[in-house]
Formats: C-alpha cells, structure tokens, sequence
C-alpha cells in the first residue's frame, strides 16, 4: 500500500518498469494492515496452503475496497468485513468440492481434539466439523478464532469489535449448539443432573 498520489513501479508485460498511481484511502490501507494476518491465517486454516489464503483473501480486500465508503459508515465493520472473508473461503471449498483443511491437517486435528475435549463432545470428528461449520456466522467465527486459531478472548473481541463479554457470550452459545447438534448434554444439563 502507498500514499494515494506516490506513484508505484511495477513489471510491465515485457518485463519494464511501469509507473501507475495507486490510489487508496488511508483508513483502507490502515484496515488492511491491522487485518492482514489475521485474515491470511484465517484462510490458510481453511484452505491449507499459503498461495490459495492469498488468492483468496486478495479477492475479499478487493470486494471489501469496493465498498469501503459503504462499509465506513455502518457500525459493525469488523463483522461485516469477516462475513466478506468467511463467504469468500466457503464459496473456494464450496466450488473445490472439499472440507476444509482443517478437517485433514494433522495439527489441526490435535487442536479440534482439545476442543472436544473442553466442549466435552462426542468421537465423531466429522459430526464436529459439520456442526462447527453450521454454526451462525458469530457463532462460527468465535469457535474458528478462538479454538482453530488460539487467540485469546481479548484479541478475538477486537477482531470482531464486541466486548469480551459478548465473545464469552457467543462462545457458551456456540458450545450449547454443537452439543445439542451432536447429542451429548449440555452442561446446565449435566449440572441440574448431578445436583438431583
């Protein structure tokens, strides 16, 4: 990213120099360097390799560029702009034909067993991920940031722009869901269970 007016040297078609101006709003390129990463690993998760998250995630600042203007103006930009980004990765596995990389990648794997173990799930591994992939979008985003990802409550309400209280919120929801979704109890229920 640049100043709006500084011109750009880039590779022509033959390989020459060519001089463009590039022209973006300085809030947009302050968005796209506080979110880079986080969107980059994001998609990687999903995707499992580094150069189809960069296809990717240059296609939805693209989309999100497009509507800048728009988007500065409403109140929710972070959940907005990270709906841009989970559509985007699910319409590639959607149009790939697969599961997310998650689903295969070893490491992955050992990061969705701690979460069964701390959502206190079933065995059924693909029942997981199905119900993980169905959750609401929130829902979805906090268990993929907090759980696939490791960040912490604090960083994933700045992601998202909420307060802590309210990721913690989305979280027990999120966890109330899968469990009901996978048949095991949940712990209200488990709890009223042993207090008879």
């Amino acid at each position: 990213m640049r100043d709006q007016n500084r011109p750009a040297a880039t590779a022509g078609p033959l390989g020459g120099p060519v001089t463009e101006v590039v022209g973006l709003p300085l809030d947009f390129e302050g968005f796209v360097l506080g979110h880079q990463a986080f969107f980059h690993t994001y998609a990687e998760l999903h995707l499992g390799s580094r150069s189809a998250a960069e296809a990717v995630v240059h296609e939805v600042f693209l989309e999100i560029h497009a509507a800048w203007d728009g988007l500065l103006q409403e109140d929710e930009l972070e959940r907005r702009t990270l709906a841009v980004l989970h559509r985007h990765v699910a319409r590639r596995l959607a149009r790939e034909g697969r599961d997310p990389a998650y689903v295969i990648n070893g490491q992955i794997q050992q990061r969705l067993r701690a979460l069964r173990g701390e959502l206190e799930l079933s065995d059924s591994r693909l029942g997981l991920y199905a119900a993980i992939s169905e959750l609401p979008v929130r829902q979805y985003t906090v268990i993929v940031l907090r759980y696939l990802i490791g960040h912490s409550t604090k960083q994933v309400a700045r992601f998202m722009s909420l307060d802590e209280r309210t990721v913690n919120y989305h979280c027990r929801k999120a966890k109330d869901r899968l469990a009901r979704q996978l048949g095991v109890p949940t712990r209200a229920v488990r709890q009223k269970g042993q207090q008879q």
